[in-house]
């Protein structure tokens, strides 16, 4: 979809802003997608920049000033977009944006499954969000099947919005009995049921994002092996040591018996020019006593 830079709807202030929605009332949002920190998983991967943004429980619609038919997903998720000017508004104005939020999501509850996928179904289609997806930790008590999405279909433009369009399944298959995982082509990820819980995994990496006890589990580990690695190197530089010192001392060793080698050498050399110079005047005398004795 064409991003669209539009300037406020004239009946909407400059600085209006949406109103607060009321917060869900269980503990759907905190389970599943709060306490696992799925948002700020998404915003690493997405580089959380002043064009991309991850919400959760943002009003969505045409303008602030609409006198009805506002959206809250409990995520959303879109790019190319100015993300302050979302946080000062406090939602997100379709009209002013330029286009809508690629991607909502919501968590089943007692209370809303029944509208999240009849009412807001039809709601976030109007809006052309291009892709809405539901989560049912039960695994189908609450929602039809424990995970669903949609992709938005046909439609044309009318004075700048897509009016018109329907939402198409999105194929989810089930890996086994306890996982379900269908792709999202906006988002580029597998959005995965597994084991009650909503995961994320990015085919292009062959990983999960990990969620916020897996990312502090992996810190630890790291820092575990750091320590490791840094106690591996101090016994190292030990041992390193120990033998610098051995080697030190075998090199005095052997510079010790070298010099007395050398000095045992020098008194043989000393001694046997003795006995040369010794032999030599015996040698002398007797040719002088033979000489004495008119023997020669």
């Amino acid at each position: 979809m064409t991003t669209r830079l539009l300037s406020p709807p004239p009946a909407v202030a400059a600085g209006a802003t949406f109103p607060e929605l009321p917060p869900r009332d269980d503990m759907q949002n905190p389970i599943y997608l709060h306490d696992p920190a799925h948002q700020a998983a998404l915003r690493r991967h997405f580089g959380n920049t002043d064009r991309t943004i991850v919400l959760g429980e943002t009003p969505v619609g045409w303008e602030p000033g609409q006198p009805s038919g506002l959206l809250k997903p409990d995520l959303l998720i879109a790019f190319n977009i100015d993300r302050p000017s979302i946080i000062v508004r406090k939602g997100f104005g379709i009209d002013e944006i330029g286009k809508p939020p690629e991607f909502v999501l919501e968590v089943a509850s007692l209370h809303t499954a029944q509208n999240d996928y009849t009412g807001k179904r039809r709601g976030y289609a109007r809006y052309a969000v291009p892709e809405y997806w539901r989560f049912d930790p039960s695994g189908g008590d609450m929602y039809p099947a424990g995970l669903e999405g949609d992709r938005l279909s046909g439609g044309r433009r009318v004075r700048g919005r897509r009016v018109g369009a329907r939402y198409r399944p999105i194929p989810v298959h089930r890996v086994d009995a306890d996982r379900w995982w269908g792709h999202s082509d906006v988002l580029n990820l597998d959005l995965c049921w597994e084991y009650g819980q909503l995961r994320w995994y990015d085919p292009a990496a062959g990983r999960y994002l990990l969620t916020y006890d897996e990312q502090e589990e992996a810190r630890l580990a790291a820092e575990e092996g750091l320590r490791t690695t840094e106690e591996e190197l101090r016994v190292a530089e030990v041992e390193r040591q120990i033998a610098h010192n051995a080697y030190q001392t075998a090199e005095a060793g052997r510079q010790t018996a070298e010099a007395a080698r050398q000095t045992a050498e020098a008194a043989r050399q000393a001694e046997a020019a003795a006995r040369q110079e010794a032999e030599a005047q015996l040698r002398a005398l007797q040719e002088e006593l033979r000489r004495l004795r008119g023997d020669a």
